[in-house]
């Protein structure tokens, strides 16, 4: 086993990226997440794959979705106001069922906003983002060894599927320093074959000329195609959802929360049993497909739901939309947001303060 190495969640992220044989970098700077791309810049020159600071996020975008239809295993990152800029092509590339990786580092917004940690982008990633009927995998680390492992994750859930996947790491988990076990490095020569692709076939799929595209001007026909891509959107549902519940059977309360939020949670937990209360932790990691049965069992016993977002109620949407998923005859429980923007995070002290609020204690 490769021993811990301590890294920031940036630097993760790229060498995982690297070690799951991303061939093709494409990005253009922007903080909290130029760490990434410096780190890129570096070491897949050194492993003699492409990497390109593009001129623009809008012309970085378009080259991984060439370059992942030429075959390659390919990836972008940014943050917020970058990835803005990037969701016409991204929107292109689930409509020509591109796969390929995107990180997206949150900052404070909305426009240009901050440079600090944000959850505010959660609306954007996970209901698309740009225009049209689709979905990308969104996958929502806590740590810095998250952030490599599903880096790793995300480019084979990309292949599998077909699928953009998004990374969504935020600016505190981008710039944070902790120790990680590097996932093996694998041979580009040993990746799966693309027989879609213009590139990476095999020889009986070489015979067949290639268009790659998201355009079809017969209406039926392109509903035709966005209804075959929502029944693999339904089996993703069914195969690919992940979570962390952590002591929620018997709670007083259960705390809703991903990412940086998550760990901030996890403090007030371990406050909350100091002083005799029980408090669940309900964690999702794919932020889509999200687990709404898996929470919505948590529901049932009727106890709150306390929601801690770095956004000001946007992933509380989903905690609601969960209640709807539960046995019919049980209880309706309370559900509380305790949320901040712009960049500002929220602390264990008033986590905790507003756990005995909602408790009467």
């Amino acid at each position: 086993m490769e021993e811990k190495k301590l890294m920031k969640g940036n630097e993760a992220i790229a060498e995982a990226a690297i070690r799951a044989g991303c061939s093709a970098y494409f990005g253009y700077p922007i903080t909290p997440q130029n760490e990434l791309i410096a780190y890129m810049a570096k070491n897949m020159l050194d492993r003699g794959r492409v990497f390109i600071q593009a001129e623009s996020e809008v012309a970085a975008i378009n080259m991984v979705y060439g370059a992942s239809a030429a075959g390659a295993r390919s990836m972008t990152s940014s943050s917020s106001p970058g990835i803005s800029l990037k969701q016409e092509g991204i929107s292109y590339a689930a409509g020509a069922d591109i796969p390929l990786v995107m990180v997206n580092v949150v900052r404070g917004g909305p426009g240009l906003g901050s440079i600090a940690p944000s959850q505010a982008d959660y609306f954007q990633s996970t209901r698309g983002g740009g225009h049209g009927d689709y979905y990308c995998i969104v996958l929502a680390p806590k740590s810095v060894q998250e952030c490599a492992d599903l880096t790793y994750l995300a480019f084979d859930l990309a292949d599998k599927y077909r699928i953009p996947v998004i990374v969504l790491a935020d600016g505190m988990l981008g710039q944070m320093m902790e120790g990680v076990v590097l996932p093996p490095e694998r041979d580009i020569a040993d990746l799966p074959l693309r027989d879609w692709t213009a590139g990476r076939m095999s020889d009986e799929a070489r015979t067949t000329a290639r268009h790659i595209t998201s355009i079809d001007l017969v209406p039926e026909n392109l509903e035709a195609k966005t209804t075959a891509r929502f029944a693999r959107y339904e089996t993703i549902k069914s195969a690919e959802i992940r979570f962390e519940s952590i002591d929620t059977d018997g709670a007083d309360l259960t705390l809703a929360a991903y990412g940086t939020s998550a760990r901030i949670a996890l403090g007030a937990k371990k406050r909350a049993e100091k002083e005799g209360i029980k408090l669940g932790l309900f964690r999702p990691i794919t932020l889509w497909p999200f687990p709404y049965k898996e929470l919505a069992e948590i529901a049932e016993s009727g106890k709150p739901f306390l929601v801690v977002e770095m956004s000001l109620g946007q992933f509380i949407e989903d905690v609601k939309l969960s209640l709807l998923e539960r046995k019919p005859g049980t209880p309706q429980p309370s559900v509380h947001l305790l949320g901040h923007s712009g960049g500002v995070l929220p602390t264990e002290e008033e986590v905790f303060a507003e756990v005995k609020r909602i408790l009467g204690r």
